[in-house]
C-alpha cells in the first residue's frame, strides 16, 4: 500500500509504514505505523544527500504514486556558480532514488533550487516550483512553476528562462544553452515559492478546484516586497493558464516594516481544508470556504 501524505520545506513521504524524511545531508527512514502520535525509534540513514550548506540547504521529497521511487529536490550551492561547478556536484536537480536499492541519479538538471515537487493529477506528469536567481534587478529573474522533464536541462547557471545567457556565469556553455527548456510559468520575481499543492476538490470556493497552490515565503532583498502569499494558478489541461489569484495574503504590515508570518509548506486535511505551514509566525493556517 501507497500513502502519499505528508510534504514540507525538508519533505516527508510515507510509504506503507516507513516515513522518509529529507534532511540537509541525507534521507532518513522511520518506522511508522497507523495511528502512532510520536516516533521514539532512531531513524537510519537511507540514501545520502548534498549536504555542503551556502544557499540552498532543504530538501523537496516526493514519492512515485506506486512506492517505488522517491523524487528529491537539491539546490545550487551558490547563486551562479560564483563557487565554482566543482561545488554543485548533485546540486541544482531533481533526484530519482530507487526505494528497493536506495540508488540515485539525475533526474533532471539545471533548475537553480526546486523546493517544492508535485504530481499533476490530470497527467500525472511530475512538476517543480523553483527559486530562480538573485542580484539582477527587482523584476529579474522570475520563479517559476513547471512540469519536469526527465533527462531535461532548464539552464541554471549559464541561463534563465530557456535562451536568456547570464553573463555573470564565468565558464559559458553554450552547448546547454542551446538545450536549456523554458519553463512554463513565471510565478513572479523574488516570491520565494516553498509549498506546491495540487487539489483537485477541497473545502474552498468553486474557482479553487482543480489547478495549484504554492505558497510564496517572501523576497529577502526587494522592495516593494514580492510574495508572502498564498496563490491559487488554474490548470486547463494539465497546463496552467491565467495569472496567479490571491488565496491567503497579510502576512506583513502596511508599511512593510513588519513580518507576521511567511508561508512554507501545503497540504490539505480529510475535510478539504487547505492547510498552510508558516514558519514565522509558527503557526499551521487551516483555510475554508467561509461560511454562508
Amino acid at each position: 500500500m501507497f500513502i502519499e501524505h505528508l510534504h514540507s520545506p525538508f519533505g516527508m513521504q510515507l510509504i506503507g509504514e516507513s516515513l522518509y524524511v529529507a534532511n540537509t545531508d541525507a534521507i532518513v527512514k522511520f518506522s511508522y505505523h497507523p495511528g502512532d502520535t510520536e516516533i521514539t525509534a532512531p531513524g537510519i540513514e537511507f540514501a545520502d544527500l548534498p549536504g555542503a550548506v551556502n544557499h540552498h540547504w532543504t530538501k523537496a521529497l516526493l514519492a512515485s504514486p506506486d512506492g517505488t521511487k522517491l523524487y528529491v529536490g537539491v539546490g545550487s550551492n551558490s547563486n551562479v556558480s560564483e563557487n565554482g561547478m566543482e561545488v554543485e556536484y548533485r546540486r541544482a536537480v531533481v533526484l530519482e532514488v530507487d526505494v528497493a536499492t536506495r540508488g540515485s541519479r539525475i533526474y533532471a538538471s539545471g533548475i537553480r533550487n526546486p523546493t517544492g515537487l508535485q504530481w499533476e493529477p490530470q497527467t500525472g506528469k511530475l512538476w517543480a516550483i523553483a527559486n530562480e536567481r538573485d542580484e539582477i534587478g527587482a523584476d529579474l529573474v522570475p520563479d517559476y512553476l513547471t512540469a519536469v522533464q526527465e533527462g531535461g536541462f532548464y539552464g541554471w547557471p549559464y541561463s534563465y528562462f530557456g535562451q536568456i545567457v547570464d553573463r555573470r556565469v564565468e565558464a559559458q556553455r553554450p552547448d546547454l544553452v542551446a538545450i536549456a527548456i523554458v519553463p512554463d510559468y513565471a510565478i513572479g520575481s523574488h516570491v520565494a515559492p516553498l509549498g506546491l499543492w495540487f487539489s483537485e476538490k477541497n473545502a474552498l470556493p468553486e474557482k479553487y478546484q482543480g489547478g495549484a497552490f504554492i505558497s510564496e515565503h517572501g523576497s529577502w532583498d526587494r522592495s516593494p516586497l514580492s510574495g508572502y502569499e498564498v496563490v491559487h494558478v488554474t490548470f486547463q489541461q494539465g497546463k496552467p493558464v491565467g495569472k496567479p489569484e490571491t488565496v491567503v495574503s497579510g502576512f506583513y504590515s502596511a508599511d512593510e516594516k513588519k513580518l507576521f508570518g511567511a508561508p512554507v509548506g501545503l497540504t490539505q486535511d480529510q475535510d478539504g481544508a487547505l492547510l498552510i505551514a508558516d514558519d514565522v509566525g509558527n503557526a499551521v493556517w487551516r483555510v475554508t470556504a467561509a461560511p454562508h
